[in-house]
């Protein structure tokens, strides 16, 4: 198995390329601000092909190059059908005046082919199968990707190591995060690596011990529990 990442822009957003090995089909996860330049280095080092971009919200800090990334590799972007409205207008994400600052002048369009991502699909891709998990509270299309065969979470802005996402921009709810955090991540094995969308890597054991938002959670029996 093979996880190249590296933080990318002024948001440090982590970008991960995941691919069976050196020299295979690979998928580029959450290519953030600028990381166009980065991520062709990855596939040259690696020697992989892209196949697709998966993407685990729409908040433009982890969505910004994912048109020139498809569009130079001629692949499909996955997205949930709840943020797609952000990959052309991603101010949607931000109070007006934060998105002024941030977004203006600027414009962005989806890639051409954009395929929707529904809570509970298999993604096969790149040799690999990546498993949906629809996440909302930090944004309401939010999920989080796991592999089948191997106990590695892409978990976005779900969790973090030591805290989670942020509920209160637009389309942000506290109590929905909980609910996904207790749902999608509290059943999966102590063993299970996370890897965020900010920061550093992480386990599912480490944050149910330590991480303050957990530890008062149960978590909502769900298709993981024993995977």
């Amino acid at each position: 198995m093979l996880i190249a990442t590296f933080p990318a822009g002024s948001f440090a957003t982590n970008c991960y390329v995941v691919a069976p090995e050196a020299g295979e089909e690979c998928v580029i996860i959450d290519p953030g601000q600028d990381a166009e330049a980065m991520v062709y280095d990855v596939l040259r080092e690696h020697r992989l092909k892209p196949v697709a971009v998966a993407l685990t919200h729409g908040h433009i800090d982890h969505v910004w190059s994912v048109a020139p990334v498809c569009g130079a590799r001629d692949v499909p972007a996955y997205i949930h059908p709840d943020d797609r409205d952000m990959l052309s207008d991603p101010a949607k994400g931000f109070p007006p005046q934060v998105a002024g600052q941030l977004l203006g002048g600027l414009t962005f369009s989806e890639p051409d082919d954009v395929r929707e991502l529904g809570d509970g699909d298999t993604l096969t891709l790149a040799g690999l199968d990546f498993v949906v998990d629809h996440a909302p509270g930090h944004t309401p299309g939010s999920v989080t990707f796991r592999l089948a065969a191997e106990p590695v979470m892409f978990s976005g802005d779900l969790l973090f190591a030591g805290s989670i996402g942020r509920t209160d921009l637009p389309g942000g709810d506290y109590a929905t995060i909980m609910d996904s955090l207790a749902r999608v991540c509290l059943p999966l094995p102590d063993e299970t690596a996370v890897l965020p969308g900010h920061g550093a890597q992480t386990t599912i054991g480490r944050e149910r011990a330590t991480n303050p938002f957990l530890k008062e959670i149960a978590p909502l029996d769900g298709p993981h529990r024993g995977l």
